[in-house]
């Protein structure tokens, strides 16, 4: 069974790449899904949805394959 909300440390690990690099694309990329917090508070903690980072790593590697073609 799939997750339906991963951790910004699991989201790191899905994607292989580390919090800033997470960050970065959080900031910069317009594709990139949203992060959502759980509370209204500081320390609540921040999810991504599961489906839509898959979604995204897929039209990557899907634009990927179109500029090697």
């Amino acid at each position: 069974m799939q997750p339906i909300r991963v951790t910004y440390n699991q989201a790191c690990e899905l994607l292989s790449i580390k919090r800033n690099a997470l960050r970065e694309l959080t900031l910069n990329d317009p594709e990139f899904p949203k992060p959502y917090k759980a509370g209204p508070t500081r320390q609540a903690p921040v999810y991504f949805d599961y489906a839509q980072l898959v979604e995204w790593h897929n039209k990557q590697m899907q634009s990927l394959t179109i500029l090697e073609a």
